[in-house]
């Protein structure tokens, strides 16, 4: 295999497998091939020892290959067909099973670009296949070359959704000083083209919420009758892994709500805005209305024009029309209170 020693991404083999890693008590993560993996699957050398093995769907022989060499349920091949994008964890076969929506990794920029990673785990093996490069998977991978220390696959899958909910609150937290940023424009009025940043940040707060959310029903079901190979310390951990996931999630929800109350606030502003404009031009025409009804009956080509030949008839029209304008003036801004 060959890493790529940039961005961490990896050329996959003749199978698939990106990369493998083979786990020892007490000892870090040691890199290994397919070959190796499929000689510690058969005859492991420790009895606690486990692998982690991470596959692209994208290469056309890693599904058959996985069909061939892994112990791994129907089921899992099944959910890869079926396209299901729910984020969930399910206790099926004897093995555990996750389906996991995660954002796209992107060259160490955050990216609103969700894909899905599928997991199933056993006692002994840990298998993640993805048809893209994602940000928590490329994060776990990280941990493990650092020389963290994980004792059983499950592990891993809970160290894998705390990344990701580390990547969440920093989503949030992101989106919270921009959020902040245009209310404070709000705050002293200086109300600029906001609407569609503030409208595509509630799409992506929205999109990451419905897609990264697990499901209730399926984690109850797999805390209440937990696999007999998953130790109790699992179990706690997995618990508090999705507890804490689910508190991002909340605030997730939150700042979205936040970013709806601030739309209908800018839009309330803007339709004031309007109202007022609208009001304005309505009094220009209204005061320029009695000089043009005086100014077309004295323009008319006929005889009898009155004071046509009065020395004061110019002023006297002045008075008339300056008298009308103040009386329509005081009669719009009286209806204006009125409102």
């Amino acid at each position: 295999m060959i890493h790529s020693a940039t961005h961490g991404h990896q050329e996959p083999d003749l199978y698939g497998l990106l990369y493998g890693f083979l786990f020892r008590p007490g000892e870090p993560g040691r890199e290994i091939d397919s070959a190796e993996a499929l000689e510690r699957l058969l005859a492991p050398h420790e009895p606690d020892e486990f692998i982690w093995l991470h596959l692209s769907l994208a290469h056309a022989a890693c599904e058959r290959w996985m069909k061939s060499n892994l112990d791994l349920p129907d089921t899992f091949f099944e959910t890869l067909r079926e396209g299901s994008r729910s984020t969930r964890i399910e206790h099926i076969d004897a093995a555990l099973l996750a389906v996991v929506n995660d954002v796209v990794f992107n060259f160490g920029m955050v990216s609103s670009d969700v894909s899905t990673l599928w997991v199933c785990a056993r006692s002994r093996l840990l298998v993640s296949a993805r048809l893209q490069p994602l940000h928590s998977v490329d994060k776990l991978r990280f941990s493990v070359k650092q020389g963290e220390l994980f004792r059983s696959p499950i592990e891993l899958l809970v160290h894998l959704l705390r990344d990701q909910g580390d990547l969440l609150t920093q989503i949030v937290r992101e989106t919270s000083l921009n959020v902040d940023r245009i209310e404070d424009q709000l705050l002293s009025l200086r109300l600029s083209d906001n609407r569609a940043e503030l409208s595509a940040m509630r799409r992506v707060l929205v999109r990451l919420q419905r897609l990264l959310a697990l499901e209730p029903g399926s984690l109850l079901r797999l805390l209440n009758r937990p696999p007999e190979w998953l130790q109790e310390q699992d179990v706690r951990q997995l618990r508090a892994a999705t507890e804490e996931f689910t508190l991002i999630i909340s605030d997730l929800t939150a700042l979205g709500e936040r970013i709806k109350l601030l739309q209908e606030e800018i839009a309330a502003k803007l339709n004031e805005q309007s109202n007022r404009t609208l009001f304005t031009l309505t009094m220009v025409t209204v005061l320029a209305l009695p000089i043009n009804i005086i100014a077309g009956f004295f323009g008319m080509n006929v005889g009898g024009v009155p004071l046509a030949e009065d020395a004061h008839g110019f002023w006297v029209l002045v008075a008339l029309v300056a008298t009308f304008t103040v009386l329509v003036g005081r009669w719009a801004f009286r209806k204006r209170g009125d409102y």
